[in-house]
């Protein structure tokens, strides 16, 4: 009978934020302001996962912030995602030097 296992034991190749990207790889490629919440639902979610014996939610949390950081890794894409958001949610246009901040609380993101 071979053993199966939940990690594969060949080399990853690829974009480092393919799916079941590293924790490591998907805290880097996020924005600094959101490493943070990265970090505090990833120690958050280990816990969690140690408590229950199930690693379900730690999956969850890494495929959210995985898909963050994908979107975040291409920084002016992402801005204009943001102001896109802003705007149709507030219809008002965004002023062009609002700080990033500002437009992704009226985004919600």
């Amino acid at each position: 009978m071979t053993a199966t296992y939940a990690f594969d034991e060949q080399p990853q190749q690829g974009h480092p934020l393919r799916p079941g990207a590293a924790p490591h790889d998907i805290r880097v490629a996020l924005l600094p302001e959101d490493r943070e919440l990265f970090d505090n639902a990833y120690a958050q979610a280990l816990t969690e996962a140690r408590q229950s014996l199930d690693l379900t939610g730690l999956f969850k949390v890494l495929e959210q912030w995985r898909r963050t950081a994908v979107l975040q890794s291409d920084r002016s894409a992402f801005r204009h995602a943001v102001r896109r958001a802003a705007e149709l949610l507030t219809g008002e246009p965004v002023p062009e030097d609002e700080p990033l901040s500002v437009t992704r609380v009226k985004a919600g993101m």
